[in-house]
């Protein structure tokens, strides 16, 4: 297949690239700088002069630092929503399938049981509702696509919306900076490798999925605070973990307390292939940091 990928240079679109290309497809990276998917005009060039005869458009470029969607919601709607209906229209046009990432923070978090793709979204913040108005346009005007939601996504390549630090990074380096590092244990997700996201889009692809909503995060869930607990053990580090207290960190912006999302449209079709969020961990530690 001839594969487009949009945000190539970010973190999930650099695995989808490397994975991609280990799968013997021939491989259309566009980076963020080269593809402002808000432009729709710019989308269309970018799309005819680099992404000619695309079979598949992959589309990670997204407006996603919580905080900054919350305070120029105009530019997160831009991005996450008119960017996602730009890709759609361009996708028709040269017949490609666009596959879409969503979030997690559609969810307002107060089912507290996983989410099913079926479950009825209701976003407590700009970045989630402009994700939403996203998928959305992507189901009502692509004739051929994928929208497939992520939860807490890590990856070897720096994330370049927030500053290139992910969680895991972010525990490590914490980790030889102090004696104590304190973490939120009132928030449950489930940790995703971007690795293992490129890894399933392939399989969807090549497997046939169904055009529509998929959920793909690791299996099972946990804290923030059982991350980072899991994330020291497997370190070895001798840092002391502790619970932050209530109100210590306080949120800017409303969040969902509880995002886990369940695969069930994937497994419905026996394609899900994504591994338990503690052993996708420990090859991530292993690959980047050789721990382990």
């Amino acid at each position: 297949m001839k594969i487009a990928v949009i945000g190539a240079d970010g973190q999930l679109g650099t695995d989808i690239v490397s994975a991609s290309r280990d799968d013997g497809h021939v491989v259309i990276p566009l980076t963020i700088a080269q593809v402002d998917v808000a432009d729709g005009a710019q989308v269309q060039r970018a799309l005819a002069l680099f992404g000619g005869a695309a079979e598949v458009i992959v589309n990670t470029a997204a407006m996603h630092q919580v905080e900054k969607c919350e305070a120029d919601p105009a530019r997160a709607f831009a991005v996450n929503a008119l960017g996602a209906r730009n890709l759609a229209q361009a996708a028709n046009s040269c017949g490609a399938r666009l596959v879409h990432i969503s979030t997690d923070y559609v969810f307002d978090g107060a089912k507290m049981e996983p989410y099913l793709e079926s479950d009825c979204p209701l976003p407590l913040n700009a970045y989630g509702n402009s994700k939403l108005a996203g998928e959305l346009f992507v189901r009502s005007v692509a004739e051929k696509h994928y929208v497939i939601r992520v939860s807490g996504l890590y990856g070897q390549s720096p994330c370049l919306e927030k500053g290139g630090l992910n969680f895991v990074d972010l525990m490590l380096k914490l980790s030889r900076e102090r004696q104590e590092v304190r973490v939120v244990d009132d928030e449950v997700l489930t940790p995703t490798s971007t690795r293992e996201v490129a890894r399933q889009i392939l399989i969807m692809l090549k497997g046939g999925a169904t055009d529509g909503l998929y959920h793909a995060t690791a299996e099972g869930h946990c804290s923030w605070y059982d991350f980072a607990r899991e994330i020291f053990r497997l370190s070895r580090s001798p840092v002391t973990l502790n619970k932050a207290a209530p109100g210590e960190f306080p949120a800017k912006v409303p969040r969902p307390k509880y995002s886990v999302l369940e695969n069930a449209n994937l497994k419905r079709q026996k394609l899900n292939a994504m591994a338990f969020w503690k052993d996708a961990l420990a090859d991530y530690l292993r690959d980047k940091h050789g721990i382990g």
